[in-house]
């Protein structure tokens, strides 16, 4: 009971600057009106209520299995059965993960049809599997972090090169959002347990970041190639079609109730079926601890169903209103300076981020600071925010003015950083697009295109979670440059 009380606690305290945040508006520039501001507070507790029970079924079951079955595959010798489990966790870790959903219904509702969830989730989950197999093989065969982001780029600038622009940025955002609060710490766990199997600690050290980094990557790629091999023909989005919303709070709820039980189901029990079967084929976990795993995943499925709701219920719809309305009152300016709070309040509600930025910690023994992460993601985040709104109020920016120099710079500083930071930056940038991220943000800047004048939604209102995925990559890695200067500073004034 006190770890439930402790979760709910941390997550009201993230999660509640946001919420004031929205209420601000509400009652000075942009109200909600009566029955969506009430959809908004009982909204505001599914979610708070969600994101509780999910992060105690992490705790209680997803890290736990991470950590056991990541010493047995540290012990095998056998590189096809790594290679094969492997991609079967990569896969369903990603097809569970809360921000995809979320994602790819605004994609298949934006799309008009034409780029089905279903499609999305699959062809992502599966870039994901790939490039979970290839960090596993990374930690087995010692191979440098950077040389492997150097040729997955690379790869991806290749065949970028050739894809629509609404794909491009799809295809970045997909990145982003399949590392959240479920991939996130259960890859880390899963990292760290066979790296831990090693016997040289620094190099253990530094093999445990780079997992997200390496898996998200797969994302990009998939997207991509699903470009080439489908070539949807999209047409241009200039308006927002109408939410399906009633007129009354008990339609918003009940109406998705069924349906949103049925994903989080979808979601959760593969993952929870692979864990049966590891238990039957290794008896790898005693009675107690299979009780408690089992345990953590029914708070999980349950979690994953609140947040769920609370989400389609009005999370989006907020969102949308907020960026149409604030765009209408405002100067371009003033929308991007709101763009850049937004940013700043939002990565805070993040629950990955707390996960990894516990896993820093812990793993650096302290001296790298959760505090200077934080301070770190949040500029960061604002920035990639506020250059998301610059991209749609001036026509002229496309996504790649902005990823292309912005991804050649990240690469660049991974040259000079100390290469726990380059692990841990770009682990950041996909804890750091998480549910919130994918829902009422995304929502936002949707809202932004879907008013200003000769924007299209497809294009432009997507790529955002693909900037605030690139922006804590550099800054944390300015972090690390910074750190290691005073390093040597410190060696200098000691001789």
């Amino acid at each position: 009971m006190n770890r439930l009380y402790d979760k709910f606690n941390e997550v009201v305290r993230v999660v509640l600057p946001f919420i004031l945040f929205v209420l601000f508006f509400n009652f000075t520039l942009v109200p909600l009106g009566s029955e969506l501001l009430g959809a908004f507070l009982i909204s505001s507790g599914f979610i708070v209520l969600g994101l509780t029970f999910f992060l105690l079924g992490v705790d209680l079951g997803i890290t736990p299995m991470g950590n056991q079955i990541g010493p047995l595959l540290g012990k095998t010798k056998r590189i096809w059965s790594l290679v094969l489990f492997a991609f079967i966790i990569g896969f369903f870790i990603s097809y569970a993960e809360p921000a995809l959903l979320v994602m790819s219904i605004q994609v298949e509702e934006l799309s008009l049809g034409l780029l089905s969830a279903s499609v999305l989730n699959v062809s992502v989950s599966v870039g994901i599997g790939v490039m979970v197999v290839v960090g596993f093989i990374r930690i087995f065969y010692n191979l440098p972090l950077y040389k492997i982001l150097f040729v997955s780029y690379g790869l991806v600038l290749l065949i970028a090169l050739s894809a629509s622009p609404q794909m491009l940025a799809i295809a970045f955002d997909a990145s982003g959002v399949t590392t959240g609060v479920l991939a996130v710490p259960f890859l880390l766990s899963l990292s760290m347990g066979v790296t831990n199997r090693r016997k040289d600690s620094k190099a253990s050290e530094k093999d445990s970041f780079g997992m997200i980094a390496i898996a998200s990557v797969g994302a990009i790629l998939s997207v991509l190639i699903l470009n080439i091999v489908f070539k949807p023909g999209f047409v241009s989005i200039q308006s927002l079609p109408e939410l399906e919303t009633g007129n009354n709070l008990l339609y918003r709820f009940s109406d998705i109730f069924f349906p949103v039980g049925q994903e989080s189901v979808q979601s959760i029990l593969p993952l929870f079926v692979i864990f049966l079967i590891i238990t039957l084929l290794n008896r790898l976990f005693r009675t107690k601890l299979f009780k408690r795993i089992s345990i953590g995943f029914i708070y999980a499925l349950l979690g994953l169903f609140l947040f769920l709701v609370g989400i389609n219920a009005s999370f989006i719809e907020v969102g949308r209103l907020l960026g149409s309305e604030l765009i209408l009152k405002f100067s371009a300016p003033w929308v991007i300076l709101i763009g850049f709070a937004l940013g700043v309040v939002t990565i805070l509600a993040e629950p990955a981020v707390a996960i990894l930025t516990q896993q820093i910690e812990e793993v650096t023994s302290g001296y790298i600071s959760r505090k200077a992460v934080n301070a770190s993601l949040a500029i960061g985040v604002g920035f990639a925010i506020a250059l998301s709104v610059l991209r749609i109020v001036v026509v002229d920016i496309q996504l790649w003015h902005y990823l292309l120099p912005g991804y050649l710079f990240a690469l660049a500083l991974s040259l000079f950083v100390p290469k726990l930071f380059v692990g841990i930056a770009f682990d950041a940038g996909g804890v750091a697009t998480g549910p919130m991220i994918s829902s009422i943000v995304m929502a936002f800047v949707h809202g932004i295109a879907n008013t200003q004048s000769g924007a299209d939604i497809l294009i432009d209102g997507f790529g955002m979670v693909a900037l605030v995925a690139l922006m804590p990559v550099i800054t944390i890695q300015i972090l690390g440059l910074i750190f290691k200067l005073k390093m040597q500073r410190s060696v200098l004034n000691d001789a």
